[in-house]
């Protein structure tokens, strides 16, 4: 089997600036724009644009990426790729697309997600989990019909070149070509969060009502620690500005969270007066969550839309308990993410800590092999 390229939506808007160097056409910078459901771009009207790299030095820079898009850490970025550059257009927008090799695009991911000076053995677990993922987007399904995937935390984060500041993800990708993690002669759907808070939780808790062998719930001794040193190493910086992920705690008056609510969901319940957990997952994070008001209440779930219902952005996790005191709810919780496969800080430990790749892949996606495509 070949190595296969991977379609990357980076960047959706009306206008976009960028800049090629090392492509089939001249050096410096340009800018698209949305026009009539078509490309405009150096006066001519296109419905797809593309700019083929002329070697591998080639690169390309995205002008304001949003990245974090509608969690509390979102931002605008430029952003430098590697591979061909192509426009098309997508929701009365422009969308910037990178088509790259799996093996070139692992080497931003695995630096985006964490920080590429954290240890071999974690990045090359993670190596292996991110082309697993992947490749079951090419193959098998994806969320986006243009393009395989999205470049955000969405997807997996993919944030360009400039994250790859030492040479440990190029290693780690290398030293993993081709290797997935299968079950029963399938790719593994290899999710993973920021911090699983002491207990991984089960896929059905969070998506389909389905669970699958490898990812099951467990606890996880790992995950809780407070080391600033390997905090630093693992944590790439804008993470590194939330540092309660493994305990937090959030405090709204009952007109505060009774007006996010209103925006979140655009239904009026009136002043809320409950929260009710009415079932959970074996980590704690609740699956359904009754919400009560003054003039009527409504069910919801799961896991992510418990999030966003309750936050201006997302709460960390729905590993909450609720506490109602005198006009306030305080929401103390656990964890970083939907906690379903690996946690990403606590296989960061357990790299500092020695482990190799196969131990710590053994130890979030049990029953499931590493097998090698290509």
């Amino acid at each position: 089997m070949t190595i296969p390229n991977i379609t990357v939506g980076i960047l959706n808007s009306h206008k976009i600036e960028f800049h090629l160097c090392g492509y089939d056409i001249d050096d410096g910078d340009y800018v698209v724009e949305y026009s009539n459901d078509a490309i405009s771009f150096n006066g001519r009207i296109y419905k797809e644009l593309s700019f083929q790299p002329m070697n591998k030095s080639s690169y390309f820079t995205l002008k304001d990426v949003t990245i974090g898009i509608q969690f509390h850490w979102q931002r605008q970025e430029q952003q430098t790729f590697r591979g061909k550059l192509k426009f098309i257009t997508e929701n009365e927008k422009l969308t910037a697309v990178n088509i790259i090799s799996i093996e070139e695009y692992l080497k931003s991911v695995i630096s985006s997600e964490m920080n590429s000076n954290a240890s071999l053995e974690f990045l090359k677990s993670h190596a292996v989990i991110s082309r697993s993922w992947a490749y079951a987007r090419i193959y098998n399904y994806s969320h986006h019909d243009l393009y395989d995937v999205c470049a955000d935390d969405h997807c997996q984060r993919y944030q360009g070149i400039q994250r790859i500041v030492n040479d440990n993800a190029i290693q780690a990708v290398f030293e993993t070509t081709g290797e997935v993690l299968t079950y029963d002669g399938e790719v593994c759907d290899t999710r993973y969060s920021k911090c699983c808070g002491g207990k991984t939780e089960l896929f059905s808790t969070c998506w389909e009502d389905e669970d699958k062998p490898y990812l099951i719930c467990k606890d996880d001794p790992f995950c809780d620690t407070h080391d600033s040193r390997i905090l630093s190493q693992v944590l790439n910086k804008y993470d590194m500005e939330t540092m309660d992920f493994h305990d937090w705690e959030v405090t709204y008056s009952q007109n505060e969270l009774s007006e996010i609510i209103e925006n979140k969901l655009h239904k009026n319940l009136g002043l809320i007066t409950n929260l009710i957990p009415l079932e959970a997952g074996p980590s704690g994070r609740i699956k359904y969550l009754r919400i009560e008001g003054v003039n009527g209440s409504i069910t919801i779930g799961k896991e992510l839309e418990i999030r966003r219902a309750l936050s201006t952005s997302h709460l960390k996790s729905s590993a909450f308990k609720v506490e109602h005191s005198n006009d306030n709810f305080i929401l103390r919780g656990q964890g970083w993410g939907h906690g379903v496969g690996l946690c990403q800080i606590g296989a960061a430990v357990m790299g500092e800590e020695g482990k190799s790749y196969n131990e710590i892949l053994d130890f979030y996606y049990p029953h499931a092999k590493i097998t090698k495509l290509y």
